[in-house]
């Protein structure tokens, strides 16, 4: 099985595919608790002094490992075969690790979404999946190669097959899949 992940803040379209590029599974998956901000750096620790601006994103990583955790258990759980892999957006290159260069823009932008992506990245190596990594913009026409004549029957058959929701992160999702077959 081949998951497939298109994330947002504090949330993600997961969809799981077989290795012949069939939907198993689809659904969204919460990656932080309840009350807890969604985009730390970007927002919340804005003002903050570093101390405190680092005590924060630790309690929001912290927060994400656990729902992230428990959302990965999930979808391994419901699924019919074990988890080969996990495909996620690509991480900006030589993004800063330092949480002092990340409030500053423009990484600040981008910070919070780096974050959920690492731990993603972090907790499918801790169960033994193999991480990709996939350009957003270029996974459908990358997918639309490799299966050729039948791309639209396979990245647009679910909807008909499964019905609403099936948008554009659900085909990228699912693209990202047979990227990493």
């Amino acid at each position: 099985m081949h998951v497939g992940i298109a994330d947002h803040l504090g949330w993600a379209v997961a969809v799981t595919a077989s290795t012949d590029a069939k939907v198993v599974d689809r659904r969204r998956v919460e990656l932080i608790g309840p009350g807890m901000p969604t985009a730390p750096i970007e927002h919340d620790a804005q003002g903050l002094d570093l101390a405190a601006a680092a005590a924060l994103v630790k309690k929001v990583r912290a927060s994400v490992v656990r729902a992230t955790s428990a959302a990965l258990d999930e979808i391994a759980g419901a699924l019919p075969g074990p988890v080969a892999s996990i495909s996620l957006r690509a991480l900006p290159p030589d993004f800063p690790p330092d949480l002092a260069t990340q409030l500053r823009p423009p990484y600040q932008a981008r910070a919070d979404a780096v974050m959920y992506r690492q731990e993603l990245a972090e907790l499918a190596h801790a169960r033994g999946w193999d991480v990709h990594f996939y350009d957003a913009k270029a996974v459908l026409g990358q997918a639309a190669g490799i299966l050729g004549d039948g791309a639209e029957k396979v990245l647009e058959g679910p909807r008909a097959t499964l019905g609403p929701p099936w948008t554009k992160d659900h085909r990228g999702a699912l693209a990202a899949t047979i990227l990493a077959r």
